[in-house]
């Protein structure tokens, strides 16, 4: 009987388990946690207490790995938001305009997608978990893996194929480095950014139509970077993360909390939270730095594969963890479909799995590269040997920021941006000639003032904010 081990059960993990249960008689996922019975807490998953959004991309990958996910999530609480139409964003070069556009994010906390997506794998009578179990080292050598080590030696588990999936803390590269390989390269980058989260609940007279609420933070100005999010969520309750760089780290007690949120370059997130009923504590979190393993650049073992944040780890501040943990399970899938687990499949897998994680780690590079007191190893533009990171790197600065003010009222450029963000459009895309001359054009219109840009949100309704009642918003869609 053919057995798959999945090391770790979150994401993309449980992902994994259900793409490799077609193709072997047994999947055995190896938890080191303790599931909840419900959604919830669970000590493996701190960071579950911030903000999470599974970006469309992310959820149509999921849904293809396994049908009716999404129909699931919403049943049981998540919401559907319009990126354009349901989220006030205040962007680093200002105000965007409310734009009906098909990309999409789900909104819900990272307890309850977890929960989901698990119950939704474990339907499978080929898949079970074996909770508490600790991974400790890889059977076998340099050709293949045999099976894992667990416990401190105390237990083992034979497969005839391993996925790692035990997230950015993975010991994979010190393991294959046992067994004779080298180690694997890794790039990270770090902003130092840290964030500050709490769950509210709805203050009355706030519906489940209520919009998001995104302040980002300002790359290239010399200062730290700070920002925050106000995310609708299941069970009538919101939860609001405060972000900053190195430098300007949010507080985390009761006081400093709302005053930081105040001291934004608007306060409307601060003003709502006045209104709002905190339920918890204040949590925080600052492993939050980029960091990505090369394994596809490497001879890897026959029948062993990395996934996840084990390969990319993206900052939380672009939202995008869970995304490209279900682009690579989609990948992985769309691979072995075609080579099944035979010898030559896991070097194009492992490929396959790195390229669904690349458009994030740009995206996230681009931006986090511009905040003071960044610590990286990575080598920026480079020509024929020479480093270019002085000439090319602040002209793309500025063509992006140029493409953000343009793209805040620009509906063409809006939409692609949000495909951008959703992870379900690509770079390609931007280039068109009707965008790069909108480009070169530049706004045609003045930005939007804070109170209009509020004015296109009949939905806050009578919460704390600057009024913007009397002023006109024939400028909103």
């Amino acid at each position: 009987m053919s057995r798959a081990l999945v090391l770790g059960g979150g994401m993309a993990g449980m992902l994994s388990a259900a793409v490799l249960a077609e193709h072997v008689d047994e999947v055995v996922v190896l938890e080191s946690d303790v599931y909840p019975a419900a959604p919830g807490p669970r000590k493996g998953l701190p960071q579950a207490y911030q903000n999470h959004m599974l970006m469309g991309g992310g959820a149509q990958a999921v849904d293809r790995v396994l049908p009716g996910t999404i129909d699931a999530l919403i049943a049981a609480g998540a919401h559907r938001r319009s990126i354009g139409d349901r989220f006030l964003i205040l962007t680093a070069e200002g105000w965007s305009e409310r734009f009906r556009t098909e990309p999409f994010v789900l909104n819900s906390s990272r307890h309850l997608v977890d929960h989901v997506v698990r119950q939704q794998v474990l339907r499978d009578p080929k898949i079970m978990v074996e909770e508490g179990v600790t991974v400790t080292g890889l059977r076998g050598d340099r050709d293949a893996i045999t099976g894992v080590d667990a416990d401190g030696g105390r237990r083992g588990f034979d497969a005839d194929f391993v996925v790692d999936a035990t997230g950015a803390r993975s010991k994979a590269p010190q393991w294959l480095s046992g067994l004779g390989l080298p180690m694997v390269e890794e790039q990270f980058l770090d902003a130092g950014l840290a964030y500050a989260g709490r769950w509210y609940e709805l203050p009355d007279g706030a519906g489940a139509d209520f919009p998001g609420v995104l302040i980002q933070a300002e790359p290239a100005t010399g200062r730290p970077g700070r920002g925050a999010a106000l995310m609708p969520n299941e069970d009538g309750r919101w939860i609001v993360a405060l972000m900053g760089t190195r430098g300007a780290h949010p507080p985390h007690d009761e006081r400093g909390f709302l005053e930081y949120a105040l001291s934004l370059r608007h306060p409307i997130i601060g003003n709502i939270l006045s209104a709002a009923r905190p339920l918890g504590t204040i949590r925080s979190s600052r492993a939050t730095a980029n960091r990505r393993r090369f394994f596809e650049r490497m001879r890897l073992p026959a029948n062993f594969v990395a996934i996840g944040d084990a390969v990319t780890v993206v900052s939380p501040n672009y939202a995008t963890g869970m995304s490209v943990a279900a682009l690579g399970a989609l990948a992985l899938r769309e691979r072995l479909a075609r080579t099944g687990l035979g010898r030559g499949s896991v070097a194009k897998a492992q490929t396959a799995i790195a390229k669904a994680g690349a458009l994030p780690w740009q995206m996230a590079l681009g931006n986090d590269r511009w905040f003071p007191g960044v610590e990286t190893n990575v080598r920026m533009e480079r020509l024929f040997g020479m480093d270019l990171s002085g000439v090319l790197g602040p002209f793309q600065q500025r063509m992006t920021a140029r493409w953000q003010r343009t793209a805040a009222s620009n509906f063409a450029m809006s939409r692609v941006t949000h495909e951008m963000t959703a992870l379900t459009g690509s770079p390609a895309q931007m280039m068109s000639p009707r965008l790069m001359w909108s480009l070169i054009r530049g706004p045609q219109r003045p930005p939007l003032t804070a109170p209009a840009a509020i004015a296109q949100f009949p939905e806050f309704g009578e919460l704390p904010y600057p009024s913007a009642a009397d002023l006109p918003v024939e400028r909103a869609r």
